[in-house]
């Protein structure tokens, strides 16, 4: 099938994962949350020195923050996870999925071969490649508006 060779060949730069958005390891939980709110996003990687040191993201904010009423004072390198699985540029999409999927994650940091950050891959990316691979079946599917989920979509 097409799809499983191009999960092979085609890289993650392919994807075109978005800028690396990055704080400082020292910055304050505060002032982490308050550039998540302010970029809207929902992970910021942590770096010391350019080099990146660990992720910060919503479930982080909420099991190790919110959840043990930790102080939002204190800096974000306490809370963040640490040594977070990467992909490289020139990795597969497979290899990307892979990861993705071993660790329930929703970002994979990208970083170059001295483990500075040059972008953030999603699932949501992955999702559109994917799309690209299926346009028939995806964007030819009749709408019916009798069709109600079993059960509600979400956390």
């Amino acid at each position: 099938m097409e799809l499983t060779r191009n999960l092979k060949i085609d890289s993650v730069a392919r994807l075109s994962p978005t800028p690396p958005r990055q704080v400082d390891a020292a910055l304050s939980i505060a002032a982490t949350v308050e550039q998540m709110r302010q970029e809207k996003v929902g992970c910021l990687l942590v770096v010391r020195d350019t080099r990146l040191v660990g992720i910060f993201t919503e479930r982080d904010l909420l099991t190790r923050v919110l959840a043990v009423n930790k102080s939002l004072d204190g800096p974000v390198h306490e809370v963040m996870t640490p040594g977070p699985v990467t992909v490289e540029m020139k990795d597969s999409i497979r290899t990307a999925v892979k990861r993705m999927q071993g660790g329930s994650y929703r970002h994979l940091p990208v970083v170059d071969d001295q483990n500075h950050p040059v972008g953030i891959l999603s699932a949501k990316r992955v999702v559109h490649y994917l799309v690209e691979h299926f346009p028939e079946t995806i964007y030819n599917q009749p709408p019916d508006p009798k069709q109600v989920p079993d059960t509600a979509e979400g956390a």
